[in-house]
């Protein structure tokens, strides 16, 4: 297998990875034939993955533009994955010159990519650090030089904690890293759900068994279980909902010849919480 230019040295190119396969529902270029592979099979399941992602991210898009006029300028982008158009700097940068951004991922192709892409920028930086390891990400110099903890930062948990397991304590490394902010912060999170998905659970159960194949296991919790990361936060109107749903830009009836939303998107839910 041939090794791209971009392919930091060192990492095993045979394995697939989360954020490569993100990348490809995306239409990006940074993902290797495993990971297509990968991302295929899991298709076989569930057709509709690359339209549940592309809701995530323009769910992701309005929560940082909401963010930012409520007067939030720093944003802290947990399981990031690898850059691609509309990315959280870009959004907040376009609300606002001042906003501050700091990427945290653990892949290494996403830690190296967004280097490339956010080099000569002094208002962001990448992290290369684990959601499983709070205290890793709030030491670490590039978060510290960027974000001031004693003012709001918008803390953003985007479609990674459903790859933790219960045993990895996820409810407690979101509160490690609430408890490390300051009031008025806000959490804005997604989270990958049976509830919502146009098929039956034994049906989209294929595409959890092929994460958990390539040992990256894909845990579908429920509205009530994900509502508990919200904990010390107060959830925002409409609160926990699908991500179409969170403040859409369109609010009226569908205009002549526009179509519906693929009900894929409707699957799981996205939510805004801040730090009283």
């Amino acid at each position: 297998m041939e090794r791209p230019a971009w392919a930091p040295p060192g990492i095993d190119i045979s394995v697939p990875s989360v954020s490569r396969i993100y990348d490809y529902y995306l239409g990006g270029s940074h993902n290797f034939e495993v990971d297509r592979q990968a991302a295929r099979r899991a298709m076989e399941f569930m057709p509709g993955l690359p339209k549940i992602m592309q809701a995530n991210r323009a769910f992701m898009r309005r929560a940082v533009r909401h963010a930012v006029a409520e007067g939030i300028t720093q944003f802290l982008d947990i399981g990031s994955g690898i850059p691609t158009f509309g990315n959280v700097h870009e959004v907040a940068r376009a609300a606002t010159p001042e906003a501050r951004v700091v990427y945290v991922d653990h892949d290494p192709v996403a830690v190296a990519h967004s280097r490339a892409v956010l080099a000569g920028d002094d208002r962001t930086d990448v992290v290369a650090a684990d959601l499983r390891k709070p205290q890793d990400i709030l030491a670490a110099p590039e978060a510290r030089r960027l974000l001031d903890l004693d003012r709001p930062v918008a803390l953003m948990l985007v479609a990674v904690l459903h790859f933790l397991e219960d045993a990895d304590q996820p409810y407690a490394a979101v509160a490690e890293l609430r408890d490390a902010l300051a009031p008025g912060s806000m959490l804005i999170l997604s989270h990958a759900s049976y509830e919502g998905i146009p098929l039956s659970e034994e049906v989209a159960a294929g595409t959890v068994g092929v994460y958990r194949d390539i040992r990256n296991p894909l845990v579908m919790r429920g509205h009530e279980e994900i509502t508990g990361f919200f904990d010390g936060f107060e959830l925002l109107d409409p609160g926990l909902v699908s991500m179409p749903d969170w403040r859409p830009d369109r609010t009226g009836p569908l205009a002549e010849g526009e179509t519906p939303e693929d009900p894929y998107a409707f699957s799981g839910f996205g939510g805004v919480g801040r730090k009283a």
